[in-house]
């Protein structure tokens, strides 16, 4: 099985500080980093890291920055399909503090101006059996049809609608939603994340997932719902967990693992990732995926 990850590429630049600013202050970083980004990019990363065939189709911008990160992201991701677009690279500005919370700003014309359907060959390359992961940072009429588009040929299809945009989902189209607990709140109107989940399944997804931060994360299906603790950990930088809990959810989905197995594997990455400076950069490496994996195997046997 493939999983095609159709998203953004951008170049991320962290600045870590203190605190948060307020409304109109300057305040100087304790430290400052450049790398590479984006959700699609980082979901990517993170599911290739646990032994997946993974394919990442996304836009990219034809300016110095391009250049440098399909370098970067090819090291990480071989099977790149990159879109050259007459436009600036995406950008995302991250600003963490000392406690690991962050805000994060995006510039995203490529995203926005990305359709895969008509610029690529995703279609023509894609094959029944194969995984859809996809984000929000497309026009949601863009990631809709595609969602539907692979479902109707027979993929199983992952929505981690994160940014979410103000159109609806479809998500009939959707086997799995993955998303935290304040997205959960706002499309389903339900602050307890059971609910919220229970609501996603009842709107047409075949299994949901709302991860929640130190407490974990819920997974509800038809049948039933399950809670997976997160591990302890130090919070240095939170940017980022949640591509590095989606993909890494969709690498071993890909390969195998149970949906239970797969989120309490990609809920403790999600922790190791959270304890580390950085996005991408964050994320376990395939040696520390696979020491999860076997614990896990053995927890569950």
């Amino acid at each position: 099985m493939t999983i095609h990850v159709v998203g953004n590429v951008c170049v991320d630049t962290s600045f870590r500080l203190e605190r948060l600013p307020q409304p109109g202050e300057t305040l100087n970083a304790l430290a400052t980093s450049e790398g590479p980004g984006g959700k699609g990019a980082n979901q990517a990363a993170a599911a290739s890291r646990t032994g997946a065939d993974v394919m990442l189709w996304a836009p990219v911008g034809k300016d110095a920055s391009s250049v440098w990160i399909e370098g970067v992201i090819a090291a990480e991701i071989p099977a790149l399909r990159l879109t050259w677009l007459e436009l600036p690279c995406d950008r995302s500005v991250i600003m963490v503090d000392r406690s690991g919370e962050n805000v994060i700003v995006t510039a995203a014309a490529c995203a926005d101006a990305f359709d895969p359907l008509a610029m690529t060959a995703l279609r023509e390359t894609w094959t029944a059996g194969d995984m859809l992961l996809m984000q929000g940072n497309l026009r949601a009429g863009v990631t809709n049809a595609c969602l539907r588009a692979a479902r109707e040929a027979g993929l199983f299809t992952v929505l981690n609608p994160s940014p979410l945009a103000a159109e609806p989902l479809d998500l009939a189209a959707v086997s799995l939603i993955v998303v935290n607990r304040p997205e959960a709140e706002a499309l389903t109107g339900k602050a307890d994340p059971e609910q919220a989940a229970r609501a996603l399944v009842v709107a047409g997804a075949g299994s949901a997932i709302v991860t929640l931060g130190a407490e974990g994360a819920l997974l509800l299906d038809a049948a039933s719902a399950l809670r997976l603790p997160a591990r302890e950990v130090a919070a240095i930088d939170a940017s980022g967990a949640g591509d590095c809990f989606a993909g890494t959810l969709a690498g071993l989905l890909a390969q195998g693992a149970s949906l239970s197995a797969a989120a309490t594997i990609a809920t403790q990455a999600a922790g190791i990732a959270v304890g580390r400076p950085g996005t991408l950069a964050s994320f376990p490496t395939r040696a520390e995926i696979s020491a999860l994996t076997k614990t896990t195997k053995l927890e569950n046997e």
